[in-house]
């Protein structure tokens, strides 16, 4: 038995996890190639014109799953209990999936997390290492060690982040879902040319997720998504160790265009510039506006070690 992995939405969040527990279990995985203009052409066709960015790149990865896989892995998830809840594309994702690729036959691995049905993380693993055919102490044990390489793999990304700030030079909080800053289709190559500017790039994401939560309410006390919160008390924490912030956004997201705009109105005495990207062919708009935000951040340095 073979599982695909679409390499879009919660992978970039949760692949260390469902990688070492599918390898635990003995279970054959492939993940779905990084993202390029025929996956996304690919997941406009598939995907209602109201769709946002990621949801058609999402629908794009699945596609160029099928026939690769016996299963293909959708997580559905409602929320996270006191954490927060999560947007509608999380939750209705795996129905979408379903649906749109019906006629394809589409066999979905069960992923669902629901704190009020009481469908947590670890019952959600078990009841899909049961659906694998693996016995119930074959499951925990795997869940357990993919749980603790999660936990590796993360601390030692934010200490390698940790360093970065301690470098000397520019740096830029990237303010965005991992599945947007780190897409190689829409948000890589923005990494990419702020390196190419000599400004070290610090990603929001790869804050600690808990004391973010904890730092978001000095910002906003009443934001419901679990996600955005990270993100947004992750500037708390980082802003006096950076010189810019750029928020990332795909269109037309509800929620981050909500979320960003409480960023703008709130978070004072630091450059921002707000990115909202769109999946469009040409990157020199775009590079012109990081070049000229780069350029306001330089003159605002000098001005201030003039003083």
């Amino acid at each position: 038995m073979k599982v695909g992995i679409p390499r879009a939405f919660l992978y970039y969040k949760y692949h260390y996890l469902w990688e070492s527990f599918l390898e635990e279990l003995g279970i054959e995985y492939v993940v779905s190639p990084y993202t390029n203009r025929e996956i996304y052409q690919q997941g406009t066709i598939y995907a209602i014109d109201e769709a946002c960015l990621s949801s058609k790149i999402y629908l794009g990865h699945v596609a160029s799953l099928l026939g690769k896989c016996d299963y293909i892995l959708v997580p559905r998830v409602f929320g996270f209990g006191e954490d927060g809840s999560v947007c509608t594309k999380f939750q209705a994702i795996y129905d979408v999936v379903n649906n749109t690729f019906r006629n394809q036959k589409i066999k979905i691995l069960y992923y669902n997390i629901n704190p009020k049905e009481t469908a947590n993380e670890f019952r959600s693993f078990l009841k899909m290492g049961k659906f694998l055919g693996k016995k119930k102490a074959q499951i925990t044990r795997a869940y357990l060690i993919a749980k603790q390489n999660q936990k590796v793999n993360q601390l030692m990304d934010m200490k390698r982040q940790e360093s970065l700030l301690e470098k000397d030079g520019m740096k830029i909080l990237l303010v965005g879902h991992p599945y947007n800053v780190y897409d190689r289709y829409i948000g890589d190559p923005i990494i990419q040319y702020l390196k190419s500017l000599e400004v070290t790039p610090i990603i929001a994401d790869l804050c600690d997720k808990k004391a973010a939560r904890e730092a978001s309410f000095q910002v906003s006390e009443t934001l419901p998504w679990a996600f955005n919160r990270e993100l947004v008390g992750a500037i708390e924490i980082y802003r006096k160790k950076i010189d810019g912030i750029i928020l990332m956004s795909s269109f037309p997201c509800g929620p981050d265009s909500l979320v960003n705009e409480i960023i703008l109105r709130r978070i004072k005495g630091i450059p921002i510039l707000n990115l909202v990207l769109d999946g469009q062919d040409g990157s020199a708009g775009l590079e012109t506006r990081l070049e000229s935000f780069i350029d306001i951040i330089k003159i605002k340095r000098d001005e201030k070690d003039e003083d």
